[in-house]
């Protein structure tokens, strides 16, 4: 029997250029944990959501070919029947290069169900210098809650996206 790998790597044809940005829907994502059914559904197309984990780790890579300043930002949707969240942050972060500094913004998610859009309340911008088409940047960004050791589920994430901020 082949070895089944734990996580969900990302599938390039869910990655869509839109713009001066990128569309990324959940297959497009590398979800840690996220090839197990007993932590997450990932289907062809819809939602991906999330039964069980207790490290959420949802993140990608765009190769930026434009200078400039950048939003990164995840559509969600909290179900009812959501746990864990309440008393427990979720991040989203990014750098540019492998090697680059984190920004990241904080989401509370314990007051709020349905359909958000994560950072809650302020943006997150990331500027990338130097980009260009002979020399493309790669922009590493990821929604995580790993350091709580709670378990939480009932959440769908339905997409990512990276805009160009005029």
């Amino acid at each position: 029997m082949p070895f089944k790998k734990p996580h969900h790597t990302p599938e390039d044809r869910y990655i869509t250029k839109v713009d001066d940005g990128y569309l990324i829907k959940p297959r497009g994502l590398n979800i840690v944990w996220g090839n197990d059914s007993r932590y997450w559904k990932i289907p062809e197309d819809g939602a991906a959501e999330l039964i069980q984990v207790s490290w959420l780790e949802v993140s990608s890579i765009v190769s930026i070919k434009k200078a400039g300043k950048y939003r990164i930002k995840f559509h969600v949707n909290v179900k009812e029947d959501g746990f864990g969240w309440n008393g427990t942050d979720v991040l989203v972060m990014a750098k540019v290069g492998k090697m680059g500094k984190y920004v990241y913004k904080v989401a509370n998610l314990s007051r709020d169900h349905g359909p958000l859009e994560i950072p809650l309340d302020e943006p997150l911008d990331i500027e990338v210098k130097n980009a260009n088409e002979a020399t493309p940047k790669d922009l590493h960004f990821g929604l995580y809650e790993v350091w709580s050791g709670k378990w939480k589920g009932g959440l769908e994430i339905i997409d990512a996206e990276v805009s160009s901020v005029p």
